[in-house]
């Protein structure tokens, strides 16, 4: 059953026919672009339900293309990076992207944070209510329930639980986290935001050195799954 189709814009050879052979071999239909400019005439004509988008374009840079895509394209868009390129990895996540891979990558990774980012797409941004496993999170009366039972949080606690449920599976950068809670003034202040996850993690995570809610994307962020 065809599960939808991703659209790949890489300008290596090689990387598009492991994806492809990947994708394909897991029932998607894949579309491939060797340049920035093709993958935005092809996304735009095929509208897919995913993007995978590479960093190192010969025409744009991958950064680039990312916005212009974001200018009307609201699904998911995976970035694609060299392994120690962190910088642009949080740029591109400021800038849109849904989740990042860094080359050389496995293709079992690869398919989970596909599945990922095309669930993410598909969730609305309205529920009131998101149950994540034993959490449940009411965004209509701002509680949260940890098997059942409320779960007593400070007022920025609970601003930080709620970003992340509405964005859960995602990966938010320390900046964009520290500029939606406490504003432009704050988005330097990663120490500061590194108590309150610890905070959350004592009162969510059954084991709060081990977490499997509130996990960190070294160097990058924070996903909650």
């Amino acid at each position: 059953m065809n599960k939808g189709e991703i659209l790949i814009i890489d300008d290596e050879p090689q990387i598009r026919k492991l994806l492809k052979i990947s994708l394909e071999s897991n029932d998607y239909k894949v579309i491939q672009a060797n340049s920035g400019a093709e993958g935005l005439i092809l996304a735009a004509n095929y509208s897919p339900e995913l993007i995978i988008l590479d960093i190192g374009l010969p025409d744009k840079s991958g950064h680039e293309i990312l916005v212009e895509l974001r200018d009307w394209y609201k699904k998911s868009i995976i970035m694609l990076s060299v392994q120690d390129s962190e910088k642009d990895i949080v740029k591109a996540l400021d800038n849109g992207a849904t989740d990042y891979l860094a080359k050389p990558f496995r293709t079992g990774e690869l398919l989970a944070r596909i599945r990922s980012s095309i669930r993410l797409s598909q969730s609305t941004d309205n529920q009131p209510q998101i149950s994540l496993g034993d959490l449940e999170i009411d965004l209509v009366s701002r509680t949260v329930k940890l098997n059942q039972s409320p779960v007593k949080l400070t007022t920025t606690e609970y601003k930080l639980i709620a970003l992340f449920a509405k964005n859960h599976g995602k990966v938010l950068t320390h900046q964009y986290i520290l500029k939606e809670v406490w504003g432009m003034g704050a988005v330097e202040e990663t120490q500061y935001l590194r108590v309150f996850v610890a905070q959350i993690r004592k009162k969510l995570e059954e084991n709060p050195n081990r977490p499997k809610h509130l996990l960190t994307e070294s160097g990058v962020g924070y996903r909650f799954v």
